[in-house]
């Protein structure tokens, strides 16, 4: 993603959906004397974001809360925009990436990573059979608040157009993902997903201990002794905000 990124020397970064700041900290080390702005709707990750570019000695960052949707950005400022799987969660994804558009300078580079569909990543499909026993109802679909609502190259080049971006270019990219050190840990940090705590909210106490004890074997079985992984598949996203609204874009798959 970064190298796709291409951050060089004065550039200005917007990092949407940033954390708890990697992102944001890699591309203003590469952009200084640039600076590099992230914005996340989380204070708690916000707040570790700006504790760690400290401790880094970073001075050309800077952190804000809000959500990218709405936030009122300085009009053309930024010469690159980036998200690290933070743009498939807004109530209105047009309107966030024009709005987002509005900030970059014109032909300035949006370069994402976005989850493929569900059903292609083995961390959800197998953590989702663990947990539910084989019995979990189908999905529903949701235009919002869905990890997976960028699945499709069509869908994200068609909500780019219409937020005046042209250029759209769609990678696959396949990569395992690391849920943490060991099985225990692992454990831990796939109980705070929202997946996890919907799957076993509602069950009586004999049925989420087996849920659970199936989600540690599942778990243990993907150990490799360094750390525990899962095969995981994105689209690496770039357009190019065009100089004028109206721009017709044009698709690579």
């Amino acid at each position: 993603m970064l190298e796709a990124l291409g951050v060089h020397s004065g550039d200005h970064v917007l990092d949407i959906g940033c954390g708890t700041g990697l992102t944001t900290r890699d591309a203003a080390r590469a952009a200084s004397p640039g600076t590099a702005l992230g914005i996340d709707v989380s204070w708690p990750m916000l707040e570790r974001a700006r504790r760690q570019a400290a401790a880094e000695g970073l001075r050309n960052i800077g952190f804000v809360q809000g959500d990218a949707q709405e936030h009122a950005f300085p009009p053309e400022h930024f010469t690159l925009a980036v998200s690290r799987f933070g743009t498939m969660f807004f109530t209105d994804p047009v309107a966030a990436f024009t709005n987002i558009g509005r900030a970059l300078r014109p032909g300035a580079r949006f370069v994402q990573l976005v989850w493929q569909a569900a059903e292609r990543q083995q961390w959800h499909t197998a953590i989702r059979a663990a947990l539910s026993g084989g019995s979990a109802s189908p999905e529903p679909a949701s235009p919002t608040g869905d990890p997976f609502s960028l699945g499709e190259p069509h869908v994200v080049a068609d909500v780019l157009t219409r937020a005046g971006f042209t250029a759209v270019e769609v990678a696959d990219v396949r990569e395992p993902v690391r849920y943490g050190p060991d099985a225990e840990r692992a454990l831990a940090a796939v109980l705070q997903l929202r997946m996890a705590k919907e799957l076993v909210t509602g069950l009586d106490a004999v049925s989420a201990e087996r849920a659970l004890e199936r989600l540690r074997e599942t778990l243990e079985a993907r150990d490799t002794g360094n750390g525990v992984w899962f095969d995981s598949r994105a689209w690496l996203v770039v357009a190019l905000r065009s100089p004028g609204r109206g721009s017709a874009a044009s698709a690579r798959v």
